[in-house]
């Protein structure tokens, strides 16, 4: 599992974005509401970090402090996950909290979904799962930082993303505590 410090090198213009002394997330209450854990990784990612915006492409979603529940929320009533679930448009992926159920973490402006699925019980374990906005699902081994590294890293490629994902030089940009 790849430490924040290792996504930095990889995007190095989210570094101004960082929090001297962290966020303070009340991860007791946003586990509470959500049901579960979540990974390691993206704990220290939301620690140091608001939510971040790649290129104006790509929308890491992190809770906000004092905000924890909605966000929380957020993520167990994904409506749009829950859609194409009835549908049978989920190829097997179910949505969270069923057992192995897909939690949000991602999202990009052009409609790709970027997930979690919550098994094995280890959250450190857990497996991203894009479906690009041409629904395809594509899983990948790695947790949240570690994805994000490769693809911007160029050492993971994820198909049917448009042409010019990543960028050469990816801007991040971070957005102000907000609910999302």
């Amino acid at each position: 599992m790849l430490r924040v410090e290792e996504l930095e090198a990889v995007l190095p213009s989210m570094t101004r974005w960082r929090v001297p002394g962290g966020r303070n997330v009340d991860w007791a209450v946003l586990e509470a509401a959500l049901g579960t854990a979540l990974p390691s990784d993206f704990r220290s990612l939301a620690e140091a970090y608001p939510v971040l915006v790649v290129d104006d492409f790509l929308m890491v979603s992190v809770p906000t402090p004092g905000a924890e529940a909605p966000w929380a929320s957020g993520r167990r009533e994904d409506e749009i996950l829950q859609d194409l679930y009835e549908m049978g448009d989920t190829e097997g992926y179910v949505p969270f909290p069923q057992p192995g159920g897909l939690i949000s973490w991602a999202a990009s402006n052009s409609g790709d979904s970027f997930y979690w699925r919550t098994s094995p019980a280890d959250p450190d374990a857990w497996p991203v799962v894009v479906r690009t906005d041409n629904a395809d699902w594509i899983e990948f081994p790695v947790g949240a930082v570690e994805f994000l590294a490769g693809v911007y890293g160029r050492t993971i490629d994820v198909p049917g993303m448009p042409g010019d994902f990543p960028s050469d030089f990816p801007e991040v940009l971070g957005l102000d505590d907000r609910i999302d």
